[in-house]
């Protein structure tokens, strides 16, 4: 059956993205540059490979975060209290370098006259997360995203992440996580509230 591996395989094949000949040329012209063959046979298909897995590390900048929060909710049953999701997973890659940057992201919400589907939060986190990145500038789109388009009375977002930038060159330091946040609206206000947000995200 076409799309499936063959017997054998570990994995089934990639989808058939057409790949420029200049992306491809120009993983070529680094693979020479970093000391590699380009053209030995364990190498032959990675300019393809390479182009396509960024393609999917971008896919981003055609996944718009504002239509994820298009559909609220009004019938709410008079719930006014913090709506969190927390622990999320992403992936990012940093502007600077294009290494990776991986963590996990908390978003939180104190309602207004509406609410949004809890996996709309996630949807935006990855919209943003999924482009050249600083976490900085991640962690604002978010929260800024979430302010302008819900409306709520306070918006938080906490993000931790590991910078492959840090971990696997310059400093050469593994483990070590960053931490940014940015409260808006009562969060940012109310020093209770602060606290409570802060808390429910296990900070």
């Amino acid at each position: 059956m076409s799309g499936t591996p063959e017997d054998g395989d570990l994995v089934a094949p990639e989808p058939a993205v057409a790949v420029p000949a200049e992306v491809a040329e120009a993983v070529r012209t680094l693979i020479r540059w970093a000391g590699d063959d380009p053209d030995r046979e364990g190498l032959l298909d990675t300019p393809r490979r390479v182009a396509r897995a960024w393609r999917e590390y971008a896919r981003g900048y055609a996944d718009d975060p504002v239509a994820h929060l298009a559909r609220t909710f009004d019938e709410v049953g008079g719930y006014d209290e913090i709506v969190l999701l927390k622990d999320i997973p992403f992936q990012s890659h940093c502007e600077h370098h294009l290494a990776p940057i991986i963590g996990k992201a908390a978003i939180a919400y104190l309602p207004g006259n509406k609410v949004v589907g809890i996996s709309k939060l996630a949807r935006v986190l990855h919209a943003f997360a999924r482009r050249l990145q600083v976490q900085e500038r991640l962690t604002a789109q978010v929260a800024d995203c979430i302010w302008e388009h819900l409306q709520p009375k306070g918006v938080a977002v906490v993000i931790e992440a590991s910078h492959a930038c840090m971990t696997a060159r310059g400093v050469g330091t593994p483990g070590v996580m960053m931490t940014t946040s940015r409260m808006m609206g009562i969060f940012r206000s109310d020093e209770r509230s602060r606290r409570e947000v802060l808390a429910l995200m296990g900070y």
